[in-house]
Order: C-alpha cells, then sequence, then structure tokens
C-alpha cells in the first residue's frame, strides 16, 4: 500500500530530513548514503531551505527512526558509520519526475511551475514549464487507490502573475494562509532593511565629515577634497 498522507502525515522533521536525502543521492553522490552528521548539516542549510530549520542530532535521529518504519528511508550497510538512504520513489509510488517535484517543495516551501523547473536543474533537467505542470496536475489528480492526492495547486496571490504549488506529505494546507504568504513580502522587509541601513551610514558619513572639517579648522590647514569624475570619465 502506498504511503497516504491523509492517514500518516509527515513531521515537519521528517519531510526535512526526507527531503535532505533526496537532494544530496542527486547533488552530491559522492557523499551518499549519507551519515547523520552530513545529513544534519543538509537539514540545517541556511540556502535553499524553507523553512530554515535547526535540528538537533537527536531530532535527526527520532525522524529517521520514524521513516524507516514507513519504508521511506532505509540504513546502508557495510559501513562502521551508519549510512542512510532514502526509499522515496518506491515508497510513495511515484515516477523520478515527480519525486523530483515532491523533493522540491518539501525542502523549499511552494513555489510556481516555473521555479520549480529552475530549482530542479540539479536534479532532473525537465524539457519545459508544460512538462512540469502536467506531473503536477497528476500528483494533483492522484486517485484514492494510490493513496490520493500529493501536491495542491494554491490561490493566486494578490499581484502575483503564477499560481503555487504546495505539497500535501505532511498533511492538509491551508490554501488560503500559503497564498498570502508570498515570498515578496520577505523582500520587501529586507528592502526596508536595506534602506534603514543606507540611511545611518550616510549620517555617519555626514558625521565624519563634520569631524575632519572641524580638525582641519583647528589646525589651520585645508581639507583634500575628493576627485570629482567629470562628464564621459569612467
Amino acid at each position: 500500500m502506498p504511503f497516504d498522507p491523509a492517514t500518516r502525515p509527515l513531521t515537519a522533521n521528517e519531510a526535512r530530513v526526507l527531503a535532505t536525502l533526496m537532494e544530496k543521492a542527486r547533488t552530491v553522490p559522492d557523499s551518499y548514503p549519507m551519515s547523520l552528521n552530513g545529513l544534519l548539516t543538509g537539514c540545517n542549510q541556511k540556502t535553499s531551505r524553507d523553512p530554515v530549520m535547526q535540528l538537533s542530532d537527536a531530532e535527526a535521529q527520532e525522524a529517521l527512526d520514524s521513516l524507516k518504519l514507513l519504508t521511506l528511508a532505509f540504513e546502508s550497510s557495510g559501513n562502521r558509520t551508519t549510512r542512510w538512504e532514502h526509499n522515496f520513489q518506491r515508497g510513495i509510488g511515484v515516477p523520478e519526475q515527480s519525486a523530483v517535484l515532491l523533493g522540491l517543495l518539501m525542502l523549499r516551501g511552494p513555489q510556481t511551475a516555473g521555479e520549480l523547473r529552475i530549482n530542479a536543474e540539479r536534479w532532473y533537467r525537465f524539457a519545459d514549464i508544460s512538462s512540469v505542470e502536467a506531473f503536477l496536475d497528476e500528483l494533483q489528480e492522484r486517485s484514492a487507490e494510490k493513496g490520493g492526492p500529493l501536491v495542491v495547486q494554491l490561490p493566486r496571490a494578490p499581484g502575483a502573475r503564477e499560481q503555487r504549488w504546495a505539497h500535501l506529505l505532511c498533511g492538509p494546507v491551508d490554501t488560503t494562509a500559503a497564498a498570502g504568504a508570498q515570498p515578496g513580502a520577505a523582500s520587501a522587509g529586507s528592502a526596508d532593511a536595506l534602506r534603514t541601513r543606507v540611511q545611518a551610514l550616510e549620517s555617519e558619513v555626514a558625521s565624519l565629515r563634520a569631524t575632519v572639517q572641524r580638525l582641519c579648522n583647528e589646525l589651520g590647514i585645508t581639507p583634500e577634497a575628493a576627485p570629482m569624475s567629470q562628464p564621459g570619465q569612467e
């Protein structure tokens, strides 16, 4: 019987561990199967992760043990250090292309078909966005006999050109809340922080210039002016 997220959804920790195994199997095959330490580093990366997490050794090991019971991961033999592999494609019962899309959604959060195609470059090269959309539609229309839908298309957010997709491996998604959580909100916050930082630096530079001018006046010297670029000069 294929894995059914409606009956036993994955926890956030299990999804992160599983997706990290899937990623590293494709992007760093020389380090795969993975040790617990290597896996933990991948799970807690600050880039290409949404949300960013900080799993402990115990939390990662607990997730691995649970995934093993679900036949979604297993230990490799023949090494002094225990190493782990995923069994996602067979355990879930999906083709490679669908497994890639689900792995990316678990690692990076909701994404558009275009974003998924770009982010999948190191995992699998899709011919075009239509190919990505076809596999997403197949995952959304998955029958109950096979375990039910594994993705959902989110409502179009205000100002967004494309709809995003989310996975259902961790259970139902609040589509309204997920649609409103646009990456642009974080970008806007970053822009505001940058503007504040620039203003602070400009104020600091002005203060330093005033200090230099005062010292020069006290010493009776003229501060050397910075060279001005002429029109047409680089």
